[in-house]
């Protein structure tokens, strides 16, 4: 598949609670409505005959459990609920990919990492795989693998509801701008040519109560994140719908696994194909109104 094309200009949807980075962090709730996306339970049946000579699986395998990085605070990709419940679009790629791999969803514990520790937290091995708005980009991939992508997002701004002046990037300088320390949109906005005065925070609910108590102008990650605030706070903020930048969502993995990591492609592949894929999103991204837009296959091996 190459990279999907996100509705509304290349937009994704998600939604808030507490946050994490564009392309990790802790639950939380920060919105008006609930999360979206807890009520979509979804199950997979997996591809046959599925052989992986990957000594990560392997470990899995005789453990009897699959360890998978995810996002916490991500209503309609990753979040997890006051029962320590997940759910998101992010959730359930990363079920799909498991029950390929031959595991159940009791066989699955979920990891939350946080955006500027996933790359060595994956390295060292803490985890078997990460599905989480992770980014794929050259800089990464000299530390770790990636499968897929099976999603493209974009750079976007939201702003208050009754903002004027901020229409896009090109109208941000002197403006304070918000994300997030190791976010690919924070690189992007700090650039010379946007003149912003960038704020860096922890998480992305903090840029939003930043926002909405008037201390920045705007907050800036992938279009998916933002969406998701917005549908939460719809009369208090917006999307302005002008995605910047391409951010292709992949699986990140061991660097060195190739098995592992053609096995994911593959499993993505195979949910695609069988329509899990778009059921999944319909029942997750799709509830904070973006439109579902088929993916193309093949995959790109990265």
């Amino acid at each position: 598949m190459r990279m999907r094309k996100t509705a509304a200009a290349g937009a994704m949807v998600l939604a808030l609670a507490a946050t994490a980075t564009a392309c990790g962090g802790e639950s939380g709730t920060a919105g008006d409505k609930p999360a979206g996306g807890d009520v979509f339970k979804g199950t997979y049946k997996a591809a046959k005959n599925v052989k992986v000579d990957s000594q990560v699986l392997k470990d899995a395998q005789k453990a009897k459990k699959i360890v998978i990085g995810v996002k916490a605070d991500q209503p309609y990709l990753g979040f997890r609920d006051t029962d320590n419940k997940y759910s998101g679009f992010d959730i359930e790629i990363a079920k799909m990919v498991a029950a390929d791999l031959g595991f159940t969803e009791s066989q699955i514990t979920f990891k939350p990492i946080d955006s500027n520790s996933r790359e060595t937290t994956i390295s060292k091995g803490d985890i078997d795989y990460y599905v989480g708005t992770y980014t794929i980009n050259d800089e990464r991939k000299k530390q770790v693998g990636f499968a897929g992508p099976y999603y493209t997002a974009g750079a976007d701004l939201l702003v208050r509801r009754e903002e004027k002046g901020i229409t896009g990037p090109t109208s941000l300088k002197g403006k304070k701008v918000c994300s997030i320390v190791g976010s690919t949109p924070l690189q992007e906005i700090k650039k010379a040519k946007y003149g912003a005065d960038t704020t860096e925070l922890s998480k992305y609910s903090e840029c939003v109560t930043q926002l909405l108590d008037n201390q920045v102008d705007a907050v800036t990650t992938d279009d998916a994140i933002l969406k998701g605030f917005a549908a939460q706070r719809p009369k208090k903020l917006k999307v302005l719908d002008k995605p910047f930048t391409k951010e292709p969502y992949g699986v990140g993995l061991n660097k060195d696994d190739k098995a592992l990591r053609e096995a994911i492609t593959k499993a993505l592949e195979h949910h695609i194909a069988n329509k899990d894929y778009q059921k999944a999103y319909e029942g997750t991204l799709g509830k904070s109104g973006s439109k579902y837009v088929a993916p193309e296959t093949p995959l790109p091996r990265y």
